[in-house]
This record gives structure tokens, sequence and C-alpha cells, in this order.
């Protein structure tokens, strides 16, 4: 199930936190604590909003959180997605819905690449790859995944598509062509 699927829940009481070990410091070290956003929806459908117990309130130039605003709330609750918050919504029907929203993976930035030596022999530069294969419905369209490409069939079926080994992620790997219509995949090695 993905971590933005709604699930529904029993409210934790302090007995059965208890028993299913939450909170408890000997159960593996310290316990996981995440900012906990509660969205409380009232009758007029604006949202009552607190972020570990204090009051959150929309930005003083935007109108009051509201179902419409849910994502712009988020993203102000994780600061753009900075931290991971738990989020709890209680409906105005006494239901509660409950999720974890994570945070962005953060990324090394890659490695500056080392300049490549000056050559003046075509030979060395990297030419095209084909791909080719049959089994597709005529004009359908055809999706070359990592979808770098996509073509229409010819008249009897058959795709082609040129890739610059440049745009694939190594310069090798495994290129799928797939029709649309018909649902027919080939898979060829490029490497």
């Amino acid at each position: 199930m993905s971590t933005h699927q709604r699930r529904r829940h029993a409210t934790p009481t302090p007995d059965n936190a208890q028993a299913s070990g939450a909170n408890d410091a000997s159960a593996g070290g310290m316990p996981v604590v995440l900012p906990l956003l509660v969205v409380t929806v009232t009758e007029t459908g604006t949202l009552d909003v607190t972020l570990d117990g204090e009051a959150f309130p929309a930005p003083e130039d935007a109108p009051p959180w509201s179902r419409a605003s849910f994502g712009r709330l988020l993203d102000a609750a994780t600061r753009e997605r900075v931290i991971s918050v738990r989020v709890e919504v209680h409906e105005t029907d006494g239901t509660s819905f409950t999720d974890l929203i994570p945070a962005k993976p953060r990324r090394t930035p890659p490695a500056a690449p080392e300049p490549a030596p000056e050559t003046d022999d075509e030979s060395a530069m990297p030419g095209l790859i084909e791909v080719a294969a049959g089994g597709f419905v005529a004009g359908e369209d055809i999706d070359a995944c990592l979808v770098l490409a996509s073509t229409a069939a010819t008249g009897d079926g058959t795709a082609r598509v040129l890739f610059d080994p440049a745009n694939l992620p190594t310069g090798t790997g495994m290129v799928l062509l797939v029709g649309r219509i018909s649902g027919h995949v080939h898979a060829q090695d490029v490497s």
C-alpha cells in the first residue's frame, strides 16, 4: 500500500499504545518521533490545523486552510518535503484517516565529469543505436522505455526508434518498445 493512500484507524489510547510497544525506548532504542499534523474538517469546510499541538494557521496573505488548499498545507507542514510528517485527518462524520508524508530523499550532487579528451577521430564519436521489432498494430503509437522517445508503427506494424547512447543513463542497458494499443512489448539489450 502506498504511503499516500488513506488508511482508516482506531485512535490509539494509552492502553493500546503501551500494549503495542509504542513509545517504548527499550524496544529498540529511541522511539521514532515525527511531527504530528492534526487536521480537523469543520462543518463550513475549513480546516482547523495543529502541528505538534500548536495552531498552524494559513499564511497571512492566504485564505484559511480548506480542502482545496490541502496540498499547500502539506507543503507548508513538511517545509516543502524536507521533513517527514504524520498526518491525522478528522472528518465531520467522525471518521479519521492517518498517513505518513515522507520527506523527499536527499540527493548528493553528481561528481563533476572529467573532461573528455579531444579527438578528431570520427569513429570515437558514439553512434545511434537502432531498436526495431514487429508485432505491433499498424499505425499504433509505440513508446520506447525508458520513455526516451515515441514513434508510430509503419503500415505493416513495424516500429523503429533511433537512440543516442549519450541519452541512456549509462550508455547501455535494456530498451522496451511498448505498443499503446496492442500492448505488445519488445525488449532488447543495447549494451
